[in-house]
C-alpha cells in the first residue's frame, strides 16, 4: 500500500475498527480509484481558447500547470494510470 494512502487508512484503524486484510485491499483500491479519477479530471480539463495570442499563451500555461498537478498527485499518492 502506498505510504500516503496507508497514513490515511491508519486514521480509520485508529477508530478501533478491527483491520481486515480483505477490507484493507478494498480500501486501497477505492482510494486509488478516487485519486485516479481526480487526476484524469484535472489533466483532461478543457480550457476555452480565446481569440488573442495572449489568451492562447494563458491557455498553454494553464494546460501545463494542470498536467504538472496531475503528475504531482500521481507521485504523491503513488498511483499509476
Amino acid at each position: 500500500m502506498n505510504e500516503r494512502i496507508k497514513k490515511l487508512a491508519d486514521k480509520i484503524w485508529s477508530l478501533d475498527i478491527e483491520p481486515n486484510p480483505h477490507f484493507q485491499l478494498c480500501l486501497q483500491s477505492f482510494a486509488e480509484s478516487i485519486v485516479q479519477e481526480c487526476i484524469e479530471t484535472i489533466t483532461e480539463y478543457d480550457l476555452v481558447l480565446g481569440h488573442s495570442a495572449k489568451s492562447e499563451d494563458i491557455y498553454d500555461i494553464h494546460a501545463r500547470l494542470l498536467q504538472d498537478l496531475g503528475e504531482e498527485l500521481k507521485e504523491h499518492f503513488g498511483v499509476e494510470l
